[in-house]
């Protein structure tokens, strides 16, 4: 067990309580399930004073309501073909409506209204009736010469016959029907704690459907509440043919301050538009096209727009021929000879069809696949040459390491920089002539809105010597000081994966780093390189022929393995290479894949390696000197609570439940972890608490609240704070009924009645809020906090944002109170979470977000590289003998190493 640093325990005269079960052994007190416990999210405690107060500007733009009574009608509105079949897709819904209203504007008494582009639609007061059916025409695409459209089995006939398209109508049937009303009043209601928020959402809704009808007739690509619009001055190649576009994120919160336009620049990622053959080339980087990976290839293309260059029609592509164009055969009826009447079947490729019937002589895709733009059974083949990608298209697979460094890299703006260009866009989109937003009265004014911030004191750092540390512009160093706890590597391995690493050198200059920091690093015990033929073996081969080599040469069971991988982050040696070592072997071990041996460099590393063996870097010095209110004097336990999803379109790729728990209380700066797979797609964790056939519990909590037990003289934490990262607003209320009342019945089943106190707070990142220094082009000082203005009208929130933003624009957390039973005060819960973003073991930079929530999330980050998803298809169904979606487990942590911090 690590050992306790040697601070002053307050409580270790009291007797212990109750000891738990050992962990395979059911509780020896039989144990009732409680019903669980309901709790409320609490409103706002009051706000903070400490700290330096500076103005702050923010990107929310005030908004006047002069008709504060209109009220909104929903209308639900259904789109079908003239013999009454529904058609669900959304792509046709903007286009009918603007020609609705062209048309019939006067049935509708030439109300205005804002179409979600599917089955809502609003109008600000009623429309002349409460249901209306309309037929809509739209010509001018749908006739065209049998030349450019499918024939009766689908194949590209000749122009030896004229007819209409078949595979859609060109009327439709539009019901618009009266579904409810929604007061604008709401907003004003629950700014003054009168009304609900379900009520006000509504109406918040409404509005943002203006903004995105808006963007939507501007021919903008939407995500959500952002735009993006086709041009060039907004684009950055990323590599891969993928392309990175700037846009806005617009949309109208309700904030203390009252009613408020949210603008910010985003970023998304779009296809590179230009020859399918173009961007296949760029995407799996090759030079020409018969080094393309077809099967890859089928899977990239699947579903995405391409223009027929030759005929200008639109058609989303479905697959991949099975030949080769000049090879692919399909059936076209022609004309019987002289005999108009007759017609004949005959077979023909693709190729010869373009040549003799359309005159065009393909060259460079002759001998490549066709794209396949049909229906499965009804194959529309097209070649590539002539087949364009439509711009505006989101690449909504995983960025690869590069493309994602390349991407923020190019997105990145300065303050002033983001200023101007919200301010331009404000200006420049003239919300306030929007014939809907007009009959509300409402107008936006064209300034970002101005708050009082704090500044909080800096946390002040114990290192080593008992020297103090005090961060500046929210950074530290280890020049001339010496880790707190240093920890002694007597016995040692290096693998090299890597053909370019001189190890020798690196170990030396390692152990040199090392003893200036105090650790004391005797020689490797053995420095092994991998044979060169076995660089051409799947990773696990190599992992495994690596440990073998490993396991001949070592003596005993080493301290430590230090790996050098080929390539930087993402290597696919990483994933093998930390299950064999934590979860087969039990040994901790440090990857590195170094550019530059420098002294950060290596300084870097050992702080990571030193947390990893049990050593303590630095602590904070509220830690040693026993002043953490509420929490020196009672046991309490902190837990951070993360989930991990696969990338978009990965549906059956499990997520990954990540929670790390404090340990050697009353530390807050010493944490393990516990993971877990879970359903796709699913935030809220469902193995906190996991009861067993037999009475055990194979949960999550169990494994944490055992550890802080053995790690903390016997104590059981009698106060739990939970960090929470990753939920919604809609979210909060499962946090608490599902994963505190989980953490309860964890705790109970190890013997205890008594409940904990909880402090539950959720973090949150992904948001468009942002900071601005009034009077400074630099960003805003690490420590700034906002809790007025603002934030939620009633609920306990606030915006921190602890680190020193060196490039780009500062991204603040708003974290999100949502229970208080412990009773911080507003100052010393906000200076609670400040002081845990300086405690990451692994960094000498204050962190963003506190360092539970940073570790959970790399845990969780580590254990996906961990568990080999790769064979899990876009397609499969992956499920087990009785039909159900089963879900693989992570493998097990090996004893040595499940109490230590390996996700450093």
């Amino acid at each position: 067990m690590e050992k306790v640093p040697e601070i002053e325990d307050p409580a270790d005269a009291e007797p212990p309580p109750l000891s738990p079960s050992s962990p395979d052994v059911s509780p020896s007190i039989e144990t009732v399930e409680a019903d669980p416990i309901k709790f409320s999210i609490i409103s706002r405690q009051g706000v903070g004073t400490a700290g330096k107060r500076i103005p702050v500007l923010t990107n929310l733009f005030k908004v006047s309501v002069n008709a504060p009574d209109a009220i909104f009608f929903q209308y639900s509105v259904t789109i079908a073909t003239e013999d009454k079949r529904v058609i669900e897709s959304k792509g046709i819904g903007r286009k009918l409506i603007d020609r609705l209203y062209q048309t019939y504007s006067s049935e509708l008494g030439g109300k205005r209204f804002a179409y979600d582009g599917d089955r809502t639609l609003y109008t600000v007061g009623p429309l002349p009736q409460n249901k209306f059916e309309f037929k809509v025409l739209l010509e001018e695409s749908f006739a065209k010469s049998s030349a450019e459209c499918p024939d009766a089995n689908g194949s590209p006939r000749g122009e030896t016959k004229r007819s209409k398209c078949s595979f859609q109508s060109k009327a439709f049937m539009v019901d618009i029907s009266f579904t409810a009303k929604i007061p604008l009043q709401s907003v004003a209601l629950s700014l003054e704690g009168m009304g609900t928020d379900a009520n006000c959402q509504d109406a918040l809704r409404v509005l943002d459907t203006v903004l995105r009808q808006q963007a939507a007739n501007r021919g903008c690509l939407l995500v959500r509440q952002s735009f993006y619009h086709d041009d060039s001055r907004n684009f950055s190649d990323v590599g891969g043919g993928v392309t990175g576009v700037r846009g806005f994120h617009s949309s109208f919160n309700l904030k203390q301050g009252g009613l408020s336009l949210n603008m910010d620049v985003s970023t998304t990622v779009i296809l590179k538009p230009g020859p399918v053959i173009d961007f296949l080339l760029s995407n799996q980087n090759v030079k020409e096209p018969r080094y393309i990976d077809w099967a890859k290839a089928k899977k990239v293309l699947k579903n995405l727009r391409v223009l027929a260059t030759h005929r200008k029609w639109e058609f989303k592509i479905s697959g991949l021929s099975e030949k080769p164009c000049i090879q692919q055969l399909f059936s076209m009826k022609v004309k019987n000879g002289d005999n108009n009447d007759g017609e004949q079947t005959v077979d023909i490729t693709v190729y010869e069809y373009f040549a003799e019937h359309c005159g065009i002589e393909l060259t460079s895709s002759a001998y490549l696949p066709c794209l396949d733009v049909g229906k499965p059974n009804r194959p529309i083949y097209l070649p590539l040459e002539l087949c364009s990608l439509v711009p505006l298209q989101r690449y909504k697979k995983a960025l690869s390491p590069v493309q994602r460094a390349s991407l923020i890299e190019k997105s990145r703006q300065k303050p002033q920089d983001r200023i101007k260009s919200l301010r331009n866009a404000v200006e420049d989109y003239h919300y306030d002539d929007d014939p809907v937003l007009a009959a509300c009265g409402i107008s936006i004014d064209k300034q970002l809105t101005q708050v009082e911030a704090r500044v909080l004191e800096t946390p002040k750092l114990k290192v080593g010597k008992n020297d103090d540390c005090i961060p500046q512009n929210g950074r530290w160093n280890f020049n001339k000081k010496t880790f707190l706890q240093p920890s002694r590597i007597d016995f040692w391995a290096v693998v090299n994966f890597s053909a370019r690493c001189d190890t020798s050198y690196i170990t030396r200059e390692l152990i040199k780093c090392g003893m200036s920091k105090g650790i004391n690093i005797e020689r490797p015990y053995t420095l092994i390189e991998e044979d060169a033929p076995m660089k051409k073996s799947n990773p696990v081969a190599r992992v495994e022929k690596m440990f073998d080599l490993l396991t001949s040469k070592l003596i005993r069971e080493p301290k430590l393995i230090l790996c050098v991988l080929p390539e930087k982050k993402n290597c696919d040696i990483y994933g093998p290479w930390k299950k064999k070592c934590l979860s087969e072997f039990g040994v901790v071990t440090q990857c590195i894949s170094p550019l530059k041996i420098t002294d950060q460099y290596l300084t870097n590393v050992l702080l990571k390696i030193n947390s990893k063996l049990g050593g303590i870097n630095s602590l904070l010095t509220i830690e040693l000197s026993g002043n953490l209110p509420l929490i020196e004097d009672t046991p309490t336990m902190i837990l951070g609570m993360d989930v991990s999803h696969s990338s978009p379109g990965q549906s059956d790729v499990p997520s990954i439940a990540a929670v790390v728990g404090s340990r050697l209380w009353p530390l807050i700066s010493r944490y393990r972890a516990s993971v877990r797979t879970q359903s796709s797609k699913v935030e809220i964790i469902d193995a906190l608490y996991k009861p067993l056939d037999g009475g055990k519990d194979d949960g999550i909590i169990r494994e944490l609240l055992l550890d802080f037990y053995e790690s903390s003289n016997g104590r059981k934490p009698a106060q739990i704070i939970v960090f929470r990262d990753g939920v919604s607003e809609s979210q909060f209320n499962q946090v608490l009924d599902i994963e505190v009342n989980q953490i309860i019945k964890a705790y109970q089943h190890l013997g205890e009645v008594d409940v904990p106190k909880f402090t539950v707070i959720v973090a949150q990142k992904n948001h468009h809020i942002k900071l601005f220094q009034a009077n400074s082009v630099d960003n805003v000082p690490p420590g700034t906090v906002v809790d007025t203005k603002i934030v939620h009208p009633r609920n306990y929130d606030f915006y921190l944002c602890a680190h020193a933003g060196m490039i780009g624009t500062s991204r603040p957390v708003h974290y999100n109170v949502l229970l208080d039973e412990i009773g911080f005060s507003p100052d010393s819960l906000q200076n609670l979470i400040h002081s845990l973003s300086y405690a990451n073991q692994r960094s000498s930079i204050a962190t963003s977000i506190v360092a539970p929530i940073h570790y959970a999330h790399h845990a969780a980050a580590q254990m996906r590289q961990v568990l080999n998803f790769d064979n899990l298809s876009e397609t499969s169904s992956n499920l087990d003998s009785e039909g159900v979606v089963s879900i693989p487990e992570l493998p097990r942590l090996h004893s040595n190493v499940k109490s230590t911090m390996f996700f450093c």
